[in-house]
């Protein structure tokens, strides 16, 4: 019985495990996305900058929503 129950938590883990990693993937992808936004509603590069530093966005970021929006 306690083989059982070890390969169930084991089980348990790595689905929350992955569960975790896909919310770390969207997230990434919403920020990607909401930073391309801010850029593309910006005045210059300077109030770029500063929306995103003040959204906690990074700019980098935007480079790769193309990369992460679905298809």
């Amino acid at each position: 019985m306690p083989q059982a129950r070890h390969i169930t938590l084991v089980h348990e883990q790595n689905e929350f495990a992955e569960a975790r990693a896909a919310e770390k993937a969207e997230t990434a992808r919403q920020s990607a996305i909401a930073a391309r936004t801010v850029a593309s509603h910006s005045q210059n590069a300077d109030d770029c900058q500063s929306l995103l530093a003040m959204l906690g966005l990074d700019a980098l970021a935007g480079k790769h929503a193309r990369s992460l929006e679905p298809s």
